[in-house]
C-alpha cells in the first residue's frame, strides 16, 4: 500500500492513528476505506485482447503505418504485419474501451488509400497484464 504520506509498507503514522479510526463517521471512513483497498491489482482482468486480419487492398497503402499510428494515438498496445497472401494481420491490447475503438478503426477506416472488404477479429480475450509493450510493425 502506497501511504500517502509517500511511504511503502506500513506506515507507522498511520497506524498510530488506527484506533481513532474506530470512532469516524461512515461519511469519512468510506472513501478511506476504498483507497486503502486499492492494492493496485485487484485479480480480474483489466485489459482486452484481440487478434485481427484485415482483407481487402490493405498492401501498398501504408495500413501498417496508419495502423501504427492510430494504436499510438488511441494508446493501445500492440503489433501490424504484412502477410504473404495479401491481408495484414496483428494483435491489439490495452482497455477495452480503447481496444474496440481500434477494432472498429480497423474494419472501417483504415489508411486513406486503402480498401476493407473484411476484418476478423480472433481469440478476444480478457487479460490481466499488458503481454506487448508499445505498437509496432513486424516483419
Amino acid at each position: 500500500m502506497l501511504c500517502r504520506l509517500g511511504l511503502r509498507g506500513p506506515c507507522a503514522f498511520h497506524e498510530s492513528l488506527s484506533f481513532y479510526w474506530l470512532f469516524l463517521p461512515l461519511s469519512v471512513l468510506g472513501p478511506l476505506l476504498v483507497m486503502s483497498s486499492d492494492k493496485g491489482d485487484s485479480g480480474g482482468a483489466k485489459f482486452a485482447s484481440v487478434d485481427f486480419e484485415i482483407f481487402g487492398n490493405v498492401q501498398g497503402v501504408c495500413f501498417r503505418m496508419y495502423t501504427e499510428d492510430q494504436g499510438k494515438k488511441l494508446g493501445v498496445n500492440g503489433w501490424v504485419k504484412n502477410t504473404r497472401q495479401g491481408t495484414v494481420i496483428g494483435q491489439v491490447q490495452g482497455p477495452p474501451d480503447k481496444v474496440k475503438e481500434m477494432k472498429s478503426w480497423l474494419s472501417k477506416v483504415g489508411s486513406p488509400s486503402s480498401r476493407i472488404d473484411r476484418a476478423e477479429f480472433t481469440n478476444e480475450k480478457e487479460i490481466s497484464k499488458l503481454e506487448i509493450r508499445g505498437f509496432g510493425t513486424r516483419y
